[in-house]
């Protein structure tokens, strides 16, 4: 547990350091002003509280001692509204969403809620008096005076909750799951104290500025109405949804360190068994080995969007199909890895369903176009996708199954135990043996077809890899550096070697996709068969090979595969990809 809280505290804290936090930072500063009575100083002349001093006479009453200043507390109830907020509703808060039959938005609109009626209570008096009265009746000193500061973290904690990466995932889930555990309780409040330590020191710096520059103290009213103006109008940008966009003008500076802390091999160990003990028994198995292992039990298939191939979209349960041998496969439509190893599952679903093979397919989404229900029926029809597939959008599956490679392949004996698993391409005529194997464990005597024959299709070793073009996951770039999420114009180097990509024009380099601009061109030197690029938006690419145009698309509609080159053999050639101002550029496949 103690790994898993720091993997917490790390993760918060980078969390509260990202630029999906910037647009709340003038809120949480401005909230540790001056407090809405914080009596001021009063300022008396040297030498006027001794008796008979200068500047009053002798029957002149003794000045008034400055009044004490009371302790501002507003940062402190700003973040321990935050945490609490933050931990109660993301564990509970869909659970009793789905128990009272609201939208699943309710949360967001109540966090919305708030931020405005804090603004408003920072211009009116009469409404913040209306937010501290049920803080009234506690007996500590001057507690009351902080609750409009305390509905406000409420507020926080309920707008920045989308902004952070795979360990509030893995709390999300797991509280929409309802599975809850120390375990869970002690990620999620790592994560939250994580999270409010730096907007602490923010909201701490603010009252320090407020009470140490004169300016403040004397504009204190003015510099109150400032700041409820700015939380409403935050309110009114996360409503329009208007800070993504300031958001996406910013770099994205903290993605190497959460990757490297949330999305390290220590992290995905420990945040994948928060859910089911009995996963950690795959690791019993390695991957793609040539024998059969008992693996433990195979976790369920759950947390699914929609099912396909299935009589009336109706689940599959795993412990229905004992009896049967059971091919698990991970995949995603637009992965050129998974479509070649699809015409595999296929044939061996063909074949050897008869003799009791049962062909699961998971789909666990790449990108954000492909948890859409349209979007994976009709490519799995294509690519010829008849058994059950599985939409696992929240990759509640995936992680069950610990789960880390586009496809994955996973074998259960009729028992229900994990034998066998496959990371990748490649090993088909092995994993086709074992399952021939456990067909015959599973009956003795069964009549098993001819093998499909398909043998392992050698891959070709030199082949031009998967090519994402995203800032994230880009490699064999060569170049000018690359500018995160804003527009920058490229231009060609000299030399664009086997396997590398370059960029010309202007171009937006983005988390999922690049973004062509003016005179935008990609180029690349391959070795492949063909090629493919998956491309969205509306208007038109003109494909050139080796410096002739060999091909134009009009490109409109939804992120979809084209193919640009389709020779009879395996070559190398320079490709050459202009694009119309606007089109997205998602992936480089080849064959």
């Amino acid at each position: 547990m103690v790994i898993l809280i720091l993997i917490g505290l790390l993760g918060g804290l980078i969390t509260a350091v990202s630029p999906c936090i910037l647009p709340v930072l003038p809120v949480v500063f401005l909230a540790g002003g001056p407090a809405p009575d914080a009596p001021e100083r009063v300022a008396v002349p040297v030498g006027a509280a001794a008796s008979g001093g200068a500047g009053r006479t002798a029957d002149e009453p003794p000045a008034p001692a400055p009044a004490p200043r009371r302790r501002n507390r507003r940062p402190y109830a700003v973040v321990a509204g935050l945490v609490l907020s933050f931990s109660f509703f993301t564990l509970l808060g869909v659970t009793i969403v789905t128990a009272l039959g609201l939208p699943e938005d309710i949360l967001r609109y109540v966090g919305l809620a708030l931020l405005v009626f804090i603004g408003l209570g920072l211009i009116f008096p009469p409404v913040e008096r209306i937010l501290e009265k049920p803080f009234a009746r506690i007996p500590q000193r001057q507690v009351n005076k902080e609750g409009g500061a305390f509905v406000l973290g409420l507020g926080l904690g309920l707008l920045y909750v989308p902004c952070a990466g795979p360990v509030l995932a893995a709390i999300t889930v797991a509280g929409a799951q309802g599975r809850l555990s120390m375990d869970i309780v002690a990620l999620t409040v790592s994560f939250a104290v994580g999270t409010a330590l730096p907007l602490l020191v923010f909201a701490l710096a603010g009252r320090r500025v407020s009470e140490r520059i004169g300016a403040f103290r004397k504009r204190a009213r003015k510099l109150r109405i400032v700041a409820g103006c700015l939380m409403i109008a935050l309110a009114l940008a996360l409503a329009l949804d208007v800070t993504s966009a300031v958001q996406r003008a910013l770099p994205d500076y903290t993605s190497a360190a959460q990757r490297k802390i949330e999305d390290s091999d220590v992290a995905r160990q420990q945040l994948s068994g928060l859910y089911d003990d009995s996963n950690k028994e795959l690791s019993r198995c390695a991957d793609g080995v040539d024998e059969l292992r008992s693996c433990g039990q195979a976790p369920p298939i759950e947390g699914i969007s929609a099912w396909l191939n299935t009589p009336g979209g109706r689940p599959v349960d795993l412990k229905q199909e004992r009896g049967k041998v059971v091919l698990i496969d991970f995949w995603t439509y637009s992965c050129i890895n998974c479509q070649r190893s699809l015409p595999h599952i296929t044939a061996w679903e063909r074949a050897y369903k008869k003799a009791g093979l049962e062909v699961i397919g998971v789909h666990s989404p790449e990108f954000g176009f492909e948890k859409k229900t349209g979007n994976v029926a009709s490519q799995a029809k294509k690519l010829g996708v008849t058994y059950p597939v599985a939409l696992d959008n929240k990759l509640t599956t995936w992680n069950n199954y610990r789960n880390r490679f586009w496809p994955a392949k996973y074998l259960v004996d009729a028992e229900g135990t994990v034998r066998y698993f496959k990371f990748g391409e490649g090993q088909y005529a092995q994993t086709e043996d074992l399952i021939r194997t456990l067909l015959r464990q599973a009956d003795p005597t069964v009549t098993l077809p001819p093998k499909t024959d398909r043998g392992d299709e050698q891959l070709t070793a030199d082949r031009t890899p998967e090519t994402y073009l995203s800032n994230h996951l880009i490699e064999g770039y060569v170049g000018d550096p690359l500018l995160d999420d804003k527009p920058k114009a490229y231009r060609f180097p000299s030399d664009i070697p086997v396997n590398r990509v370059s960029l010309d024009g202007t171009w937006t380099a983005g988390y999922e996709y690049f973004t062509a601009g003016r005179d935008a061109r990609l180029a690349l030197t391959y070795k492949a068969k063909n090629v493919n690029l998956v491309l969205a938006g509306q208007g038109q690419v003109t494909v050139l090979k080796d410096g002739k145009v060999v091909k134009k698309l009009d490109i409109d509609g939804t992120p979809t595969m084209h193919r640009l080159v389709d020779d009879g053999s395996a070559r190398e050639a320079r490709l050459e990809v202009r694009l119309t101002p606007g089109i997205q550029a998602y992936v480089f496949t080849f064959g």
